[in-house]
């Protein structure tokens, strides 16, 4: 059995999010175009007498380190598949904000799955770890996959597209926002409406395909349905959504539930400006300066 083994997997946005009305179980459908991008988490997965987990880097003191934590329950799950016990120590590098709407956590969960597949030799067949990547939650499929994909029901069920290469900067925001709490909101707001069936924007696919900027910042403004629901959670992001236009971002909008806001911007030296200007801002508390599309889980080690 090898020492160790790291996995590096990435964030993501959301560069649309249409949602349905919630279903009898709860969950909303979706047309979710993921969209992977350059900021990473890295997991390491190692033998060990009984499953732990640790954490470093930015916010690793709100990441939960006992059996809620993705990470664990992956192990587990793919453990108990094997008819073994998750005898593994995982340890997260964090870089992808927490609890941002950037699927941090996910990320986290497909990363500890492959790490541990890798480190026990279980040769598990890719549509089986997909299977237990949506056991695990809606994002953690894409996190596996990477690339860009549209996500339908849940989000779970990935159908690749094209996607051209896209400059982004994230503004981190203080504190996070719970998903559910943003769905309930989204269920309040929209209280006594017709919901649409959620459908991706043939328009958006197609600048997402072309690699043009412009294009894509076109239809990217209302591409979240769930931006109203962050707002009305947390109203100071609509500064923060304001203070990227003011620096010449192309576009912006909440990143999935938020409450990380995403930037589209032309190049990397945009990037680097808008990031600057929203820093000063004092709107936000940190920036990343990403590009996309990124693979998905991988390992390095």
């Amino acid at each position: 059995m090898s020492a160790s083994v790291a996995v590096r997997v990435p964030a993501k946005v959301n560069v649309q999010l249409a949602v349905g009305a919630a279903r009898p179980d709860g969950f909303h459908d979706l047309a979710n175009v993921f969209l992977a991008v350059s900021l990473f988490d890295e997991v390491t997965a190692t033998p060990a007498d009984a499953l732990t987990v640790t954490c470093e880097g930015p916010d690793s003191d709100q990441v939960p380190l006992d059996r809620s934590n993705l990470a664990a329950r992956a192990a587990e799950l793919l453990a108990a598949r094997a008819g073994i016990e998750p005898a593994v120590h995982l340890h997260i590098a964090k870089n992808i904000p927490v609890a941002g709407g950037m699927a941090g956590g996910s990320a986290d969960g497909a990363g500890a799955l492959l790490a541990c597949d890798l480190l026990w030799k279980l040769d598990t067949p890719r549509e089986e770890l997909l299977e237990i990547c949506a056991e695990l939650g809606s994002d953690v499929p894409f996190s596996l996959v990477g690339g860009a994909a549209l996500g339908t029901g849940r989000g779970e069920f990935l159908t690749p597209v094209d996607a051209g290469r896209f400059h982004w900067v994230f503004a981190v925001a203080d504190g996070g926002l719970s998903t559910p709490a943003v769905f309930r909101e989204f269920d309040r707001l929209t209280a006594g409406t017709d919901v649409p069936a959620p459908e991706a924007s043939p328009a958006l696919l197609a600048a997402l395909a072309s690699g043009d900027a412009d294009a894509l910042a076109a239809v990217l403004p209302g591409s979240n349905g769930l931006q109203a629901a962050a707002l009305s959670l947390r109203p100071q992001l609509a500064a923060t959504l304001a203070a990227g236009a003011d620096a010449g971002a192309l576009a912006g909008l909440v990143s999935g539930s938020g409450p990380t806001t995403a930037f589209l911007v032309r190049d990397a030296e945009s990037a680097a400006k808008v990031a600057a200007a929203l820093e000063a801002s004092g709107t936000c508390r940190a920036t990343r300066v990403t590009s996309s599309p990124a693979p998905g889980a991988t390992a390095v080690s």
